[in-house]
């Protein structure tokens, strides 16, 4: 899976959960999940279990923890996948 597919998918994701306010346009892959995209912890919690089931991967606490930009959750994906 390239990076360009990968990162449509986690966007598909993330746009599930924007609030009103926020537009699709803004997700960039340096956004900041909670400080840019105002994503609030319950729903970070929503895009880490659906980013597990999309990519057939486990995310650990620490990995959570790690992925504060869009950037992070794919540096974090390719590493699970490697891993796999």
């Amino acid at each position: 899976m390239n990076e360009e597919t990968k990162y449509n998918k986690l966007k598909d994701i993330i746009k599930v959960y924007l609030p009103e306010d926020v537009s699709v346009d803004a997700i960039t892959a340096e956004s900041h999940f909670i400080s840019e995209l105002n994503i609030n912890s319950a729903n970070l919690v929503d895009i880490v279990l659906d980013v597990e089931d999309e990519f057939d991967i486990m995310l650990e606490n620490d990995d959570m923890d790690q992925m504060q930009t869009v950037k992070d959750a794919l540096s974090i994906i390719d590493t699970k996948l490697e891993a796999k």
